[in-house]
């Protein structure tokens, strides 16, 4: 005589989906916990290149305003055939213009390089805050299984977690040459 399986109980259902809901729970938190640590840390790049570069760009204009100065003085002097300070005055400017690492050029690059770094950084930011909220989703929707004991929202929260792990996985590498 065959035995006939008859359904779970409601409170089978919901021991099973509570048993598997519960590491999924887990592995999602910590996932969610990764994406912020990461999604910081090139939140905290990009403030400090723009601080960097606004403080290179600030050198940079000090320096233009004294090297502008220098060369009106340059101006002067040479009128007044005062060609020893007129000299002086343009080296003054020669080193304004080109001296190495404080100089207008080196400067000027520094802080070109360090826009650069700062709108890099902000080109992952968008994909990491998809992948928390994502995440997020995906812990709301486990939890609520439990509670409706319900399977598909179960698999949909998986879906959805599966769904922030890409978006994760872009927001660190980004593999595809997406722009938000």
């Amino acid at each position: 005589m065959s035995e006939e399986k008859k359904p779970l109980s409601r409170s089978e259902r919901e021991a099973k989906i509570k048993d598997k809901a519960g590491w999924v729970i887990t592995v999602l938190a910590a996932l969610l916990a990764v994406n912020t640590y990461i999604a910081n840390g090139f939140s905290s790049k990009a403030l400090n290149s723009t601080i960097a570069a606004n403080n290179a760009y600030s050198f940079y204009q000090a320096k233009s305003m004294k090297q502008t100065m220098a060369e009106y003085a340059r101006e002067e002097a040479l009128r007044k055939n005062d060609t020893k300070y007129a000299e002086l005055l343009t080296a003054r400017i020669d080193r304004y213009e080109n001296e190495a690492g404080e100089g207008k050029k080196d400067l000027l690059k520094k802080a070109q390089s360090l826009e650069a770094a700062r709108d890099e950084a902000k080109l992952h930011s968008p994909w990491l805050t998809f992948a928390g909220t994502g995440f997020q989703l995906a812990i709301v929707l486990l939890s609520a299984s439990i509670l409706a004991v319900s399977m598909s929202m179960f698999w949909g929260s998986i879906a959805v977690g599966a769904f922030a792990s890409l978006l994760l996985s872009q927001g660190i590498w980004l593999w595809l040459p997406l722009t938000v």
